[in-house]
């Protein structure tokens, strides 16, 4: 369903926007069984409880947009529409990862849907975005950027130099800042001076939105409005949505940080509880809710099946897709490079 027929019912527009939401919290909660099970090295990031921000930013995005990310990207991809067996595969280095198993949860991409990858460091996505937007401006083309980042990484210099790049040359870029609250283990107000992402954003001239970022109608609306608006040559604009980390930094993470109580009473506000009370509301049977849930759970763990049955590359691709200036030095057992 396009934009504009899917806007004449609300509703069903709505709906849509919870079932991709489901596929995340699907995919998150099954990657973290699959970590716990040791089929996935290295860390899991989930995106549980911002699911709405990345929802409703990427559902008005055009399959030829980009979107950049952070360290939390599954929900970011399949919201810009990656293939969420696809990406089970690359979580698990498996042939048939959308990076052909190289790149990982933390790096997960997916050209094909105009997702140029997660980045474990911090802020890099903004430079990168920017990068990308300027690529755009010199083509002539309509094409815009999408930016994800965390309000920890509003405290780190390459923000500021993102920010300031973009407004100098006017580029088509969606700044998202996703405040859910911690950087990492810390509360993320406590380390951070003024007042915050939006006034930072206004510093440079930017113009800065805020919204409930676990309000899928509100991300919704505000998102179609400054995209059309970055399109259609208005420059960057700044999206500071507010939301709630209810995982911890990483799956294993206890939440010892956290004060008694924080984390359930922030379960009580996450973006599918909500949305489901929205289309309750709106006309919408329990049941076709529950439909919904099952049907993404249920394509999630045929992602899964289908990941751990699927075999390992072969050694040899680890030197294909890598920059080289020609074969290794031969190597000798008496000492290094002969």
């Amino acid at each position: 369903m396009n934009q504009t027929t899917a806007r004449e019912n609300k509703p069903a527009h709505i709906f849509e926007l919870y079932q991709t939401m489901c596929l995340i919290r699907a995919f998150e909660e099954k990657a973290e069984i699959a970590f716990d099970d040791g089929f996935i090295n290295g860390s899991i990031h989930q995106y549980i409880g911002q699911e709405a921000v990345g929802t409703g930013v990427c559902q008005n995005l055009r399959a030829s947009d980009y979107i950049l990310s952070n360290h939390r990207g599954h929900g970011h991809s399949i919201a810009k529409g990656a293939n969420p067996e696809a990406m089970m595969k690359e979580l698990m280095g498996r042939v048939g990862g959308t990076s052909g198993a190289k790149g990982g949860s933390m790096h997960i991409a997916d050209f094909s849907v105009g997702m140029l990858g997660a980045n474990g460091v911090l802020a890099d996505g903004l430079t990168m975005g920017v990068g990308a937007a300027q690529a755009i401006t010199l083509k002539g083309e309509d094409n815009i950027v999408a930016v994800f980042v965390g309000d920890g990484t509003t405290n780190r210099g390459p923000f500021y130099e993102a920010l300031n790049w973009a407004m100098v040359y006017e580029l088509p870029i969606l700044f998202v800042c996703e405040n859910n609250t911690y950087a990492s283990s810390t509360l993320t107000r406590s380390v951070t001076a003024g007042e915050g992402p939006v006034a930072r954003a206004k510093a440079f001239g930017m113009p800065a939105s805020d919204v409930d970022g676990n309000d899928i109608v509100a991300v919704d609306e505000l998102a179609a409005d400054l995209i059309a608006r970055v399109r259609s040559g208005g420059g960057p604009h700044f999206l500071h949505a507010r939301t709630y980390r209810v995982k911890g930094h990483i799956s294993r993470d206890k939440l010892l940080y956290r004060r008694d109580g924080e984390t359930s009473e922030n379960w009580e506000n996450e973006p599918l509880g909500r949305c489901a009370g929205w289309l309750a509301e709106n006309g919408f049977d329990e049941s076709e809710l529950r439909t919904a849930h099952s049907a993404a759970y249920a394509r999630i763990d045929a992602a899964v099946e289908s990941a751990k049955a699927a075999p390992f590359p072969d050694a040899a691709l680890a030197y294909v897709d890598v920059q080289d200036f020609g074969p290794p030095e031969p190597w000798t057992k008496e000492g290094g490079a002969s």
